[in-house]
């Protein structure tokens, strides 16, 4: 606009003042797009830092009311010209695919604090409610009566994860980092440090606190930040002789926190003035000393006799130490937790149940993966100071109440152990993939990083890798990366690495003393791909119980069976093709109730093609089957390749994105699954050798660990079974890791039915 057309648009503007000034006062205020203040200190856009969530009661997980973190403050937006393209900015900002609603007059409940936008108008496409035209920040004539929410679908965008989360919302500015600065020489020399001189940053060094009217409910919360579960008693004696002769800097006193706080800067306190000299008249600094949980106590073997961790709540799904869906022990089954009120309260008893800190993270909407039993409570509210989540309000529920897309989840407070520091990955494409290189001593006895032999590593070593790491799920173990040969480090120094997956770093896991590598060279060194998300699938075991059958199938329908290897052994001596072959027959129905898609590891140029069936292999080995007596020892086997993975069906709201027709990809979407029927070929177990008697009978999913997955432990499905050489009976049908260890050992124990009666 020129400055001649923009002087005349101000006379204008003045002239209609003059006549009408009621009308002019009542003209709205010019709509803007929202955009970032450019200063050096903000270096990203306002888009990417502003954070979305959703509030009020009642709701469900995918909606509720809108409030928007800006400036260090939540706030909501006003309903003025709110509409649909608005809520469909709002719920992608938030993971859903689109929104189906959005609602007015504080449907959710009325906010607090400030109301951030008003009169929004969004075309649709922004990536944020930031790039959306409006009357800007903090401009509006709204009251809270005013709130708007937002209903999204309950889909999810495939990846997404950054939201379902609750965290802490306190102005860290005032403490930008908390650390224990140990003095007793023992305790400088090993992780974690559990006690110490509290210390704050302060400028370009560190501050202490002053202790005078210091309670153990700071000093609960000060632990519960740095990944301890409680306090514990010091001698007070040697701290004060020895901080009488140090110098020290007081920045914060007159500390009053309530306990139930997940971070220090979260209680009232009082900061000393920059340009002042402050004492701590009748005090000296905080000292504070932390119990650790049983997983971080190795060198503290007395308190390890002592410590008990709880048995009626575990965390599931997660890939990182002290994260994943909240699971607690009824009857001796397990099962989730709705994510109705659930915040930072509820979670940090689950951390500190379970020997962590206190939470990091509230999550809700299956944040960590759906379970797949029985949910057992809803609307939890602690305070924060429980022993015990069953210690907490709750209400029980009912089928109608809550699904498992609303599955409750944390992530904890974990110590610093620097673990991290000991590995990294060199040539990788991204920070999430690479040649493995560990810290450690080389031939010629200096320590220096180092190589890892692929020739045993798989799956259960890359997910410790990537755990180490703090890079999430490992999605792919590699035994050769020639094509990631970029980095300096050449030289082999471990070898026969073996690892269960749960340890904390590779130097926990079982490996030769000295190295022996039938191929040492870099090519031949292990590597791995991470991911923040993938995949869990797991076995419907009520429809295995209600499905299964026997059948005598003639030996000249089962040729292309036996071409596939689904028979016995005894079949090839058989008189081909007189007689017949007795099966156990069942359908699977297998869900992916992970966070990622589940895709074969080979890409289809490498699927093998089965003439006699018509059909590709994407896995050689998809599922096994087999009939286990009372010792554990097979009796008879089975298994299936997955010569078709694909969406048989999906919940409600999710969308068939895998189909084996025409060559076409093969896969299981995030909240469906694939069904092999009763009827279909090597479907079964052959147990024409099998004699009546008592019998397990298990199938486990994904057996060779091929493919990644959040979770492991309930790919096995196990069923009590009875035959008596005519009839067969399942009972107690569920997936490996449902029942509590007392409960599973009854289910081996099992003497079997007496009779087909089920009481």
């Amino acid at each position: 606009m020129s400055a001649w057309t923009g002087r005349r648009h101000l006379s204008l503007l003045f002239f209609l003042a003059l006549c009408s000034p009621c009308c002019l006062a009542q003209m709205p205020a010019p709509l803007t797009t929202l955009r970032p203040s450019a200063s050096p200190s903000a270096p990203q856009s306002q888009s990417e830092r502003l954070k979305v969530r959703l509030a009020g009661f009642p709701r469900k997980h995918n909606e509720g009311r809108v409030e928007l973190f800006y400036k260090g403050e939540w706030g909501t937006v006003c309903d003025d010209d709110f509409s649909i393209s608005n809520a469909n900015v709002l719920c992608r900002q938030l993971g859903f695919v689109e929104a189906t609603g959005w609602t007015h007059s504080a449907k959710y409940g009325k906010g607090q604090g400030k109301i951030w936008l008003d009169n929004v108008q969004c075309g649709g496409g922004e990536s944020s409610i930031s790039a959306c035209k409006s009357r800007g920040w903090g401009n509006s004539d709204c009251t809270h009566d005013e709130d708007a929410g937002v209903v999204c679908k309950d889909e999810r965008i495939p990846g997404f994860v950054d939201a379902n989360v609750i965290e802490a919302q306190v102005d860290e500015n005032k403490l930008e980092e908390v650390r224990l600065r140990a003095v007793v020489a023992a305790a400088k020399k090993r992780l974690p440090i559990t006690e110490g001189v509290l210390e704050i940053k302060y400028k370009d060094g560190w501050a202490q606190v002053c202790d005078a009217g210091w309670t153990a409910k700071n000093t609960r919360v000060v632990c519960g930040m740095l990944g301890f579960p409680q306090e514990r008693k010091f001698n007070k004696n040697f701290y004060r002789l020895f901080l009488e002769r140090q110098r020290n800097v007081y920045r914060v006193h007159s500390v009053a926190c309530a306990g139930t706080e997940v971070h220090l800067a979260a209680c009232p306190m009082e900061f000393n003035g920059p340009n002042t000299t402050a004492l701590c008249r009748g005090g000296s600094p905080v000292v504070v000393s932390c119990a650790p949980g049983l997983l971080f106590m190795q060198h503290h073997a007395a308190l390890k006799k002592k410590t008990k961790t709880s048995s009626t709540v575990r965390l599931k799904g997660g890939a990182r130490l002290g994260e994943g869906r909240v699971e607690v022990l009824k009857g001796g089954e397990w099962g989730s937790v709705c994510d109705d009120r659930w915040d930072l309260q509820s979670a940090s008893v689950v951390c500190r149940e379970l020997g962590f800190g206190s939470a990091k993270e509230a999550m809700t909407g299956g944040r960590m993966g759906q379970g797949v039993g029985p949910i057992y409570m809803n609307e939890v509210k602690c305070s924060g100071l429980e022993r015990s989540i069953w210690n907490c309000p709750f209400k029980n529920i009912t089928s109608e109440d809550c699904q498992h897309t609303e599955d409750a989840a944390v992530r904890c407070n974990v110590p610093y152990m620097g673990l991290e520091n000991s590995i990294r990955l060199g040539g990788g494409r991204t920070r999430y993939e690479g040649r493995v290189e560990v810290l450690g001593t080389n031939a010629n006895g200096t320590e220096g990083w180092g190589l890892i032999c692929g020739e045993t590593w798989t799956t259960k070593e890359a997910i410790v890798a990537c755990r180490q790491l703090g890079l999430g799920y490992a999605n792919q173990a590699n035994q050769e990366t020639w094509y990631w040969d970029s980095s300096n480090v050449t030289e082999m120094i471990l070898s026969g690495v073996k690892c269960t997956g749960d340890e904390m770093s590779l130097m926990h896991c079982q490996r030769h003393k000295t190295l022996n590598c039938q191929k040492a060279t870099a090519k031949f060194a292990a590597g791995v791909i991470c991911s923040e998300t993938t995949s869990d699938l797991v076995l419907n075991a009520t429809l295995v119980q209600q499905s299964v059958y026997i059948e005598d199938r003639p030996l000249h329908m089962l040729y292309c069976a036996a071409e596939e290897d689904c028979l016995s052994k005894t079949a090839a001596k058989a008189n081909w093709p007189y007689g017949h072959r007795r099966l156990l027959r069942f359908s699977s129905q297998i869900h992916n109730i992970g966070r990622a898609d589940f895709k074969p590891k080979a890409g289809r140029h490498s699927w093998v093609w089965h003439a006699c069936h018509g059909h590709y292999h994407s896995m050689d080995i998809f599922t096994h089957y087999d009939l286990l007596n009372a010792n554990g020892s097979k009796v008879a086997e089975g298994h299936k390749a997955s010569f078709c993975l694909e969406d048989s069906d999906c919940e409600e709201g999710v969308s068939k994105r895998y189909e084996c027709a025409n060559f076409g990809d093969q896969g299981i979407t995030v909240g469906c699954w694939d069904m092999y029927r009763h009827d279909i070929d090597c479907q079964w177990i052959d147990i024409t050798d099998v004699k009546p008697g008592n019998y397990i009978m298990q199938v486990v999913i994904n057996p060779n660990l091929e493919v990644a997955e959040s979770d492991f432990t309930n790919n096995a499905m196990k069923c009590n079974c009875k035959y008596d050489g005519h009839r067969i009976w399942f009972h107690n049908c569920h997936v490996g890791d449902a029942f509590s260890e007392e409960a599973e050992r009854r289910f081996e124990k099992y003497p079997g039915q007496l009779n087909n009666q089920i009481s």
